[in-house]
């Protein structure tokens, strides 16, 4: 789950790390009233989107006067800002986050994300930050700064000290980096984040140290026991069809292609997508609809992979070992007759009272084509699909 950068800012600053004076505004005479409350003469107003290379797409503005805070909420608010992260549908801008424009001496890198490899969260610091991090990282890798934090103690203020002098610091800015780093640290760990980025971490003229933008991505399975980061949730910078998905306890993520999967476990997703492709295919989404193939959950799978109009055939695949086939037949035919499907469907049964499952599906009397294997259920709904196309072509 990812939340907007104010959000962000305001849950850092809870934990120490300093940002800039702000606020968020959804209209422009609130944004400009916000420039009123940061005060001084020099403001940014930022678009707010789930995504970064917002200033490159002309998502950032600075102003000078309340005329020109008010003409930016205008340009901004109820657009569509297309991104290079986004891709081109982009998304849509309902909020702004008004700060004062800071004169900047040093831009730097902070992020904290968790390296499943190692089973650690990870600091890592660059002495260049800004927009072009990721080229940078790619022409200076050995300026990248690293600091392991040990699960039992946590993070040291020895280690933040060492990221703090290692981004070339003048003592005086040390200690309010290290204020940051292990500000950010604590809200990493105490709210179930999964990425920290401080991109820029600025040094101002005046030799202060504050997060001038802030990233955060949280686990969803923890969100349970964190709802005040839960309520964060923005679904009008998700697709669609995953907020639905969400409700319903399902996982989905559109994909590019055309063969729509319906499946029960996540690894067994995986390898469905891959058999598809290797069959000639091209899943159309990943959809895994969990151990609970109730009739109602597998309905609401019908109907999110059916809102892909490019779908041209579906495949369900459920190895049932908590459930059993005789269930997830009788699911999956509840859900046909509930839902329109107008396109092919193939399905494959496997695991517990798979006879009797494969038995409930040849007897409802339903055009469903069934499979008794991976590969053969890939191969069948590729085929369905082609046919499908044909005859619409024909048509």
């Amino acid at each position: 789950m990812d939340i907007h950068e104010y959000q962000a800012k305001e849950l850092l600053s809870g934990f120490g790390v300093p940002v800039p004076r702000g606020g968020v505004a959804y209209s422009a005479e609130q944004a400009v009233y916000r420039a009123s409350e940061v005060g001084g003469t020099r403001w940014v107003v930022k678009a707010q989107i789930h995504s970064g290379a917002r200033g490159k797409a002309g998502g950032v503005k600075l102003c000078t006067t309340d005329a020109d805070v008010r003409q930016a909420a205008k340009d901004l608010l109820g657009k569509t800002l297309v991104t290079v992260q986004t891709g081109a549908e982009g998304l849509p801008v309902h909020r702004l986050l008004v700060e004062q424009a800071l004169p900047i001496a040093r831009e730097l890198y902070v992020g904290l994300v968790l390296d499943r490899k190692r089973e650690r969260i990870v600091v890592v610091a660059h002495p260049h930050g800004g927009m072009e991090i990721e080229e940078i990282a790619q022409r200076e890798p050995a300026a990248i700064l690293r600091e392991e934090v040990e699960p039992a103690v946590g993070m040291q203020g020895f280690q933040a000290r060492e990221l703090a002098f290692g981004l070339g610091l003048e003592p005086p800015q040390v200690s309010q980096a290290v204020t940051a780093i292990l500000g950010a640290y604590r809200a990493f760990r105490e709210l179930d984040a999964t990425m920290v980025e401080i991109n820029p971490l600025v040094v101002t003229q005046d030799g202060h140290v504050l997060a001038l933008d802030v990233k955060m991505s949280f686990d969803d399975n923890a969100m349970f026991r964190r709802p005040n980061v839960a309520e964060l949730r923005d679904y009008a910078q998700e697709d669609p069809r995953e907020a639905e998905a969400a409700e319903h306890g399902l996982n989905y993520v559109a994909l590019d292609g055309d063969i729509g999967c319906i499946i029960n476990g996540a690894g067994l997703a995986m390898a469905t997508m891959d058999m598809i492709k290797h069959a000639g295919g091209e899943p159309a989404n990943f959809l895994d609809i969990g151990g609970g193939a109730s009739p109602d959950r597998v309905a609401a799978a019908f109907r999110l992979v059916l809102s892909d109009k490019k779908v041209r055939a579906i495949l369900v695949n459920v190895f049932a070992g908590i459930n059993r086939c005789d269930w997830v037949a009788q699911g999956v035919i509840q859900a046909v007759r509930e839902v329109h499907v107008p396109v092919p469907l193939v399905v494959r049964l496997a695991g517990t009272n798979v006879t009797e499952g494969r038995r409930i599906l040849a007897d409802s009397g339903l055009p469903i084509l069934t499979a008794d294997t991976l590969a053969e259920a890939a191969a069948r709904v590729v085929a369905a699909r082609d046919r499908a196309g044909a005859g619409a072509g024909v048509a």
